[in-house]
């Protein structure tokens, strides 16, 4: 079996094509109300609106079902260190750095340099366990 961490790039990458597809659905329908002549418009909007429901899918899925489509396809929770559920805060702050890929990357990178997990796991005392059974 692969390790956590190479499933949990195997979820980063699903979740990103869900992300891509519910971002196409409600792209489609608001192209459908603005028309044609209105498109630019809501060009100038999705560099805000796009990272703004990234966060919230992965805040949203991981406080109220403990994983994001991903992390719940390759049998991983995300849970406070403790074992309990994660907190809204915990979940927000946690989920900062996915908005952008360099960020994430940077968040990882850090949490390597110190030893540890990821750097804003050990700041929301979060970890990602295997559920596999």
């Amino acid at each position: 079996m692969a390790s956590i961490f190479t499933r949990r790039v195997v979820a980063y990458v699903l979740d990103f094509f869900v992300v891509s597809a519910f971002l196409w659905i409600v792209s489609y329908f608001l192209f459908a109300v603005v028309g044609a002549k209105n498109v630019y418009q809501v060009y100038q909007y999705l560099p805000f609106v796009v990272p703004v429901l990234i966060l919230v899918y992965f805040v949203v899925c991981e406080k109220l079902f403990a994983a994001s489509v991903g992390k719940a396809m390759m049998y991983l929770e995300v849970r406070s260190r403790n074992g309990a559920r994660i907190s809204w805060l915990q979940a927000i702050v946690r989920n900062l750095t996915k908005m952008f890929w360099i960020p994430i990357i940077f968040d990882w990178l850090i949490g390597k340099f110190l030893r540890t997990d990821r750097l804003f796991n050990n700041i929301t005392r979060t970890t990602v366990v295997d559920d596999h059974f």
